[in-house]
């Protein structure tokens, strides 16, 4: 499997794009990636110099949550933060919209991993504009305002907030998980037939199902205006969830494997002088 592959590094068409690949073995190969991104993450928190960031971005069911819990389960539980985003808060509304995304970021030594993303400000609010008049941003006073020109400046201000934290250390890696709209009415119905999966199951998710031509029509524009060196995007076929999983990880590994710098702290050379008697001092209590 090749990173570059799924690496977005010039324009993509959603429509001609694949939304299922099957990896052999995929459940028994990535509870070895994930063992490597583990131990990986261990030297990383130790190294102390870079952040992870990981977007996810989906259409509804495309398996964000179940992602998460198996691609990183094999981290210690202090080295990765998750950060589901959902609708913002009176609080949220009263900053800029990237304000609940920068205080989210990981610390240097840490995976942060947003379970959507600053990317729902040109996606839900590209399909449904009149949530950006919640934002109360002054010149915006009618939908009307909201046009080309808004867009062009968030798409702006998003590349210039992941340019910025990348150039102080942060490694970004976005996922974008690319579901067919038959997998969709699939896992729909599955949470409507399974008693214990219903809820899951939100009415509102057919009325957005309605929107899908609006919502691939949106992500493909924000990808292609987005993916940069510096933050790149992945098109990861999602309709095999094991496969979309290791795929995924092994994007991560390979990509931080280049990171040859990533290493642990070496021992101060007074204390590496001294091991021996420190040794010896505890043997002797």
């Amino acid at each position: 499997m090749q990173v570059d592959n799924y690496k977005v590094t010039s324009a993509i068409s959603l429509k001609k794009s694949v939304t299922k690949v099957v990896v052999d073995d995929a459940e028994k190969e990535l509870k070895k990636v994930r063992k490597k991104l583990g131990k990986l993450q261990d030297t990383l928190y130790a190294h102390g110099k870079y952040a992870v960031l990981v977007c996810i971005q989906g259409m509804d069911t495309a398996g964000k949550d179940s992602l998460i819990r198996e691609v990183f389960k094999d981290f210690n539980a202090r080295g990765v933060v998750v950060h589901s985003f959902k609708v913002p808060t009176p609080l949220e509304l009263k900053h800029d919209f990237l304000w609940r995304h920068y205080i989210a970021l990981p610390a240097r030594g840490k995976f942060g991993v947003f379970n959507r993303t600053h990317y729902e400000n040109v996606l839900v609010t590209r399909v449904h504009p009149e949530y950006v008049m919640g934002e109360n941003i002054p010149g915006i006073n009618t939908v009307n305002d909201v046009n080309d020109a808004f867009w062009d400046k968030r798409f702006e201000q998003i590349n210039n907030f992941e340019k910025h934290i990348a150039q102080n250390g942060t490694i970004i890696f976005k996922f974008f998980l690319n579901l067919s709209k038959d997998e969709q009415k699939n896992r729909l119905l599955r949470r409507l037939n399974k008693k214990e999966k219903n809820w899951k199951f939100s009415a509102g998710d057919l009325k957005e199902r309605k929107l899908w031509d609006e919502y691939q029509t949106y992500y493909e524009e924000a990808i292609n205006r987005t993916s940069k060196p510096h933050a790149p995007w992945f098109t990861v076929p999602a309709d095999d969830k094991p496969s979309a999983r290791f795929i995924m990880a092994k994007i991560m590994y390979d990509t931080l494997s280049t990171y040859t710098d990533i290493k642990e702290p070496e021992l101060d050379d007074k204390v590496k002088a001294n091991i021996e008697m420190y040794k010896q001092e505890l043997s002797n209590e």
